[in-house]
């Protein structure tokens, strides 16, 4: 079984932000494959269900993004899982808009949902997803340019984008990570 865990902020407010990409995917994903978010426990909106035969539980965390840790630690509890079985799924100011990236361990980036669940878990080594979102042009903050909307080229991209993370996800979910990071790790999609 996985435990896709897709990080964002909950309420409309924050719906279409930079930051709630990982929400965004997580979402398609339950539209694609069926599998109704509706539950509301352990801190987050969780479905249950298959994808091309593989147990599945796909989740967004209701604690905001800072305190996200407590949802994963949680949900990793009850379905008595380990970290092997978990798939965090967010954004990455540290890469162009529009490329993604499978990682198997690593710090946070800075990224304080990230941080919130090494903290939570007391381990690195749990597989991510990463969503480039870019860096702000402007002399704009980094908080501000992560919960504000995306510009209208990005929308323009973000289904594909979108699209494309929802794909990498289920090949790690049914292929496994080398395969997919094999295949994913090269693929983007580009503003015009």
């Amino acid at each position: 079984m996985k435990l896709v865990l897709g990080l964002g902020n909950p309420g409309e407010y924050y719906r279409l932000t930079r930051h709630n990409i990982g929400f965004l995917i997580i979402e398609r994903i339950a539209q694609e494959y069926k599998l109704q978010i509706s539950q509301n426990r352990f801190h987050s909106i969780i479905g249950e269900g298959s994808i091309n035969g593989k147990r599945v539980v796909i989740a967004k965390p209701l604690t905001y993004m800072n305190l996200c840790g407590k949802a994963a630690r949680k949900l990793l509890a009850h379905f008595k899982m380990d970290t092997k079985g978990l798939i965090v799924v967010h954004d990455d100011l540290d890469m162009e808009f529009g490329k993604i990236k499978i990682k198997e361990k690593g710090g946070h980036g800075g990224h304080n949902g990230v941080g919130s669940i090494i903290t939570a878990l007391g381990v690195k080594e749990f597989t991510r997803l990463k969503v480039g979102i870019g860096r702000p042009n402007n002399n704009r903050g980094v908080t501000d340019y992560v919960l504000s909307s995306f510009n209208s080229e990005q929308l323009d991209v973000l289904p594909d984008l979108i699209d494309l993370a929802g794909r990498a996800i289920v090949s790690l979910i049914t292929r496994g990570v080398r395969v997919s990071m094999n295949e994913f790790n090269r693929q983007t999609c580009k503003v015009e």
